[in-house]
């Protein structure tokens, strides 16, 4: 795979860190608005990175680029993502997906008629100890109550508290707790027990964006929730019940860095088999290094179908 990124964020910083882990992977250029083209040049030179760019045109021109990976604010992610499609490059779309189901369909319909692959780069649902969650939920069923928590105390609360607002706390900018953090919940539960029948977001509103919030999501069978707070502190534990035992993830849920298995009357299991250090060294990126188109259809519904909660729980700020 020849890579173009285009953002400059932290996102972007992290992914550099671990992309040499990535087999097959070649990091091909690199797009900055010209406002960060100073960052551009610094990344560009810590991580070897073949070409930089200060507009997206350019990259999506390089004919050297065959899958970009678009790495900018939430509002920004169809667009880009529609334009490098457009421009015959397969693309891996951070998360949020997308504002709407809508605007995923109409990405994907030119994803298919160009031949191409688009995918969410959404890392948890692909990580070992998520499939260990998978594997071992028949042994604690029935499953009757589902809680995970991804609090995290965000490095730019403070300035949002001071008026300083910034993307990831932008109403404008499709900001906040749940597109933030709660994303990362929502893949689990609806992964493992799809849709819900029906859902019920209560936020917590400050400036006119939730910088915390509880999502339920009602089941026949079962009840879960969704806690995502960016203004808070918490160890992170997340609990899947039933009526046998319990899984347990400890940590935050985009990384599930270790799960334990207690059956009723029994010890806890506590396992890691995660097999790398880094959540972003993802398998999905194989769907489209290895042109996996009915893995990638496959992702794309869950995605459409993760994104059609998450439109109606936004639309209960």
């Amino acid at each position: 795979m020849k890579l173009g990124i285009i953002g400059s964020g932290k996102i972007v910083h992290d992914f550099l860190t671990i992309a040499d882990q990535i087999p097959d992977l070649e990091l091909t250029a690199l797009a900055t608005t010209k406002r960060s083209h100073k960052i551009g040049l610094d990344l560009q030179k810590e991580y070897q990175i073949t070409k930089l760019y200060d507009n997206n045109a350019d990259l999506f021109n390089d004919p050297d680029v065959d899958t970009v990976y678009v790495a900018v604010p939430n509002s920004l992610h169809f667009s880009i993502s529609k334009e490098a499609l457009e421009a015959g490059k397969n693309v891996i779309c951070e998360k949020p997906f997308v504002a709407t189901v809508d605007e995923a369909r109409e990405l994907k319909a030119i994803a298919d008629q160009k031949k191409l692959i688009i995918i969410e780069a959404i890392t948890n649902i692909y990580l070992e100890n998520f499939k260990f969650i998978e594997e071992n939920l028949d042994k604690i069923a029935p499953i009757h109550v589902v809680n995970l928590n991804y609090t995290q105390y965000s490095s730019r609360y403070d300035a949002f508290l001071a008026g300083d607002i910034q993307p990831a706390f932008d109403p404008k900018k499709d900001g906040g707790a749940l597109m933030d953090l709660g994303i990362y919940n929502l893949h689990i539960i609806i992964k493992l027990f799809g849709k819900p029948e029906s859902i019920n977001y209560f936020p917590t509103m400050q400036k006119n964006i939730d910088t915390s919030g509880i999502l339920h999501l009602n089941y026949s069978n079962k009840q879960a929730s969704s806690i995502a707070a960016k203004d808070s502190f918490s160890p992170n534990v997340s609990t899947i019940e039933g009526e046998k035992g319990a899984l347990i993830i400890y940590g935050h849920p985009n990384e599930i860095p270790k799960v334990g298995m207690q059956l009723k009357g029994q010890e806890v299991k506590v396992i890691n088999n995660n097999k790398y250090s880094h959540r972003m060294v993802a398998e999905f990126i194989k769907i489209i290094d290895q042109h996996k188109f009915k893995e990638a259809d496959h992702a794309f519904v869950h995605s459409l179908n993760t994104l059609s909660v998450l439109q109606e729980a936004k639309s209960q700020r």
